[in-house]
Parts: C-alpha cells; sequence; structure tokens
C-alpha cells in the first residue's frame, strides 16, 4: 500500500474542491425561491460559519473565511468546478452594479443533477424525484397487486420512473444516485436475501436488475429502515440520533438508528420483528386475528381493518383478536426498546392509522420499559418509504462530492 502524504496533489485538489463545494452549498441552502427554482424541503445538515453574501451566493472574499484556503487556491477550485457544471456565476442586479464594481459571486447548481427515491411494495410502486438538494420536483405511482409476479413488479417500476421523467423533463442520464427500498432482508449487494412478501423476491439481485435501467449507482435497502432515515431527515424524529421506526402491518418490521446512523445488523437483517411466529414460537398472523377460531383469508389490511372495525362496535371475540394483535406488536417493539433504548419510537404503515394501536402501545410500553420513549406516529404517512429511499440517494451523493473524509478512506482503500 502506498503512503499517503499532505503532498499528494491530486488528494488536495479533491479535498479543496469538497471544501468549497460544501461551503458554496451552504450558501445555496439559504436562497429565496425568486434567486433558483420553487422552494422546497431544506437540505440536511449544516455547513461551515462565515459567508455573509447575498442570499444564495458567496463571494470568494466568503469562501476564503469560510475554507480557511487561499484566495488563489479557492478561485482555482470554483473555476474547476464551474467547468465541471456544479458551480455558476451569479449576475449581479442593477442596483449593486450602479454601486460599481461587484465582486464575483456563485452557488451550488442544485440542478445539475437529480435523484430518484423508490418504493417497490405489496400494493404499489412509488417514485420520488429530486434536485442534488434533496428538493422534490415530481412524484408518481402505480398499484400493484400484492400477487403480482417479480417481472411484473419490476416493469411496472420502470414505467412509473419514465412516466415521472417525461413529466418532469428530467433526461435519465442526470440522474446521480438512485435509491429503492423494498420489504425483506437485503444483502450490501442488493440482493434480497429472503422475502416474504412479494412472490419471486427472495434469491432476486434487485439491485442488479434496477441497475439496467440506470447508467448511476442504485441502492437497494430494507423498506422499515429506508422509513426510519425519512423520519429523522424530515418527519416525526427530525432532531434526534436514536430512533426506531415500526412499519406496523400484518407482520410489522422495524428500522433502527443508532447516534444517527443506520443499524442494519450483521446481515442485513436487524429489526425484523415480524418473523418471530416463523420460528414457531408464536401464532401467525391469520390466527392472531381471527374472530371465528379458523384462520382469516385471505388475510389482507381490508380484513384487518373490518375486525378493528367490529372491535370498536363492541364485538367480543374481534376484541380479543384486537387485543392479541396489538399485545404481539407491543411484545416485539418493546424488546426493541429495551434493546437499544431509543428516544422516539415512531410508528408507521398502514396499521398505525387503525384506532386504538398508538394508545396501548404507549401504556404498555411505558409498563416494560426502563426508560419509556416518546411513541409517535409517523408525520411522513405513506411517503415515508420512498422518502427515505431519496434520502440515501441524496447521502450516497453528499459523500461523493463534499465528504472529504470519505474521499480520503477511499483514496487509501485504492492504494
Amino acid at each position: 500500500m502506498g503512503r499517503l502524504t499532505g503532498t499528494d496533489p491530486s488528494l488536495l485538489r479533491r479535498i479543496n474542491s469538497a471544501v468549497v463545494l460544501h461551503a458554496l452549498r451552504t450558501a445555496t441552502a439559504e436562497r429565496g425561491p425568486a434567486e433558483h427554482g420553487p422552494a422546497g424541503p431544506a437540505p440536511a445538515g449544516s455547513g461551515p460559519a462565515g459567508i455573509r453574501s447575498a442570499p444564495g451566493a458567496a463571494t470568494l472574499t466568503d469562501l476564503v473565511g469560510a475554507t480557511g484556503l487561499s484566495r488563489p487556491t479557492v478561485e482555482g477550485v470554483v473555476e474547476g468546478l464551474i467547468a465541471g457544471g456544479l458551480v455558476t456565476e451569479v449576475p449581479a442586479d442593477a442596483e449593486i452594479r450602479r454601486q460599481g464594481r461587484p465582486a464575483r459571486r456563485f452557488r451550488f447548481r442544485a440542478e445539475a443533477g437529480h435523484l430518484l427515491g423508490l418504493e417497490i411494495g405489496p400494493h404499489r410502486v412509488a417514485a420520488l424525484l429530486s434536485d442534488l438538494d434533496g428538493r422534490v420536483l415530481g412524484s408518481g405511482q402505480r398499484e400493484v397487486s400484492q400477487g403480482a409476479p417479480a417481472e411484473e413488479r419490476l416493469e411496472r417500476v420502470r414505467a412509473t420512473v419514465a412516466d415521472l421523467l417525461r413529466r418532469a423533463g428530467v433526461a435519465r442520464d442526470s440522474l446521480r444516485a438512485v435509491g429503492a427500498a423494498t420489504p425483506g432482508i437485503v444483502e450490501a449487494d442488493g440482493t434480497v436475501r429472503l422475502c416474504t412478501a412479494l412472490p419471486g423476491w427472495t434469491g432476486l439481485p434487485l439491485g442488479e436488475r434496477l441497475g439496467r435501467s440506470f447508467r448511476c449507482p442504485v441502492l437497494v435497502e430494507n423498506d422499515a429502515n429506508a422509513a426510519a432515515v425519512a423520519e429523522q431527515w424530515k418527519g416525526a424524529a427530525t432532531g434526534s440520533g436514536d430512533v426506531v421506526f415500526v412499519l406496523a402491518g400484518l407482520s410489522p418490521g422495524a428500522g433502527s438508528l443508532i447516534s444517527g446512523r443506520l443499524h442494519r445488523g450483521f446481515g442485513g437483517a436487524a429489526g425484523e420483528i415480524g418473523a418471530l411466529h416463523l420460528l414457531g414460537r408464536e401464532a401467525a398472523p391469520e390466527e392472531v386475528l381471527s374472530t371465528t377460531g379458523e384462520p382469516l383469508l385471505p388475510l389482507d389490511e381490508a380484513q384487518v381493518a373490518r375486525v378493528f372495525a367490529l372491535a370498536r362496535d363492541g364485538d367480543g371475540r374481534a376484541r380479543e383478536a384486537v387485543d392479541r394483535f396489538i399485545r404481539r406488536l407491543v411484545h416485539d417493539v418493546a424488546a426493541l426498546v429495551l434493546a437499544l433504548d431509543p428516544e422516539v419510537v415512531v410508528v408507521g404503515g398502514w396499521a398505525a392509522g387503525l384506532d386504538g394501536v398508538l394508545g396501548p402501545l404507549r401504556e404498555e410500553l411505558a409498563r416494560y420499559c426502563l426508560r419509556p420513549p416518546l411513541v409517535t406516529q409517523s408525520l411522513l404517512g405513506e411517503a415515508a418509504v420512498a422518502a427515505g429511499a431519496l434520502r440515501l440517494a441524496l447521502d450516497h451523493v453528499e459523500e461523493e462530492l463534499f465528504a472529504v473524509e470519505g474521499t480520503v478512506t477511499a483514496r487509501r482503500a485504492r492504494r
């Protein structure tokens, strides 16, 4: 392995470029809607202080103060970023020009590339399109049958993406990263190792299959993990580093953030709390929710909602079924809470909207847990999974463009 030194010119250029670009992006995040595009969700994170130019732009002097680099270095980096299409010069308005020769101002071009976040679920596929700041530019979704074969589901994804890009007027080759979230245990290479929710999904090389449609990195993640990321980004857990997101449904799953980092576990199976009945230790969901003593078939959301409605109307057997469903959910979530001690538990998924779920979950966690967390409902609702996939794509691009530490680590690995 070669020795990394502070005199490595290509590495220094890359570090300087990342630092300056980050400072420019921070300034651009403060822009007004009239200066650059429609308003949207602000990008996560904060950058170096000290930029005092007009909102949305920074002068060379601003950048020297914010980065600590010399003026010739900053000037050279900015020119290179302009040539690469990531930065543009902002013309001074007439009032500023009347006051004399204005300083040149520059901004980060969030429109220089685009990101996709995909949800591939049992009943629908959904897509979010954003610029490089994570500002959503468009969305699309299509229904799909839960029993649809893998090829049909993948074709529905392709059609949804093609329609979204067409409506937004965005070229496919402008995509810098794609995030995709799906049920199941997902390996690092994007292969779905195990999935009981989607036919033909177990063993599917999803990352490789989606990669055929894009000329950019495709990152595949479990749906509950993606939703946890989304809720911390701009949902019910913003500002919290230790979070458990529960995707409440017939077979609940969970995603966890520990000290702000997504916890996948050694094999990607962290949070698969709905798998306990597969071990033969507990009743299957269709038995838990039965009101007749026979398995509840077909077991779908409409049937479960009917059981909850009967319970609200005073049906004794339906009430017992609902109590079993909530008790199991409480036990599964309590195990995670006791192990991880999160600050916040966010409950999402279709079952989170059923009357009688959130209150008992709060009460029982207060009984079981040594330090009960805040229990709250998802603010993002059905958009959480796709939004989390989009955030993962944004994380990838931010690492590529702005992360100095990641640059050094990658350079060392290549040597």
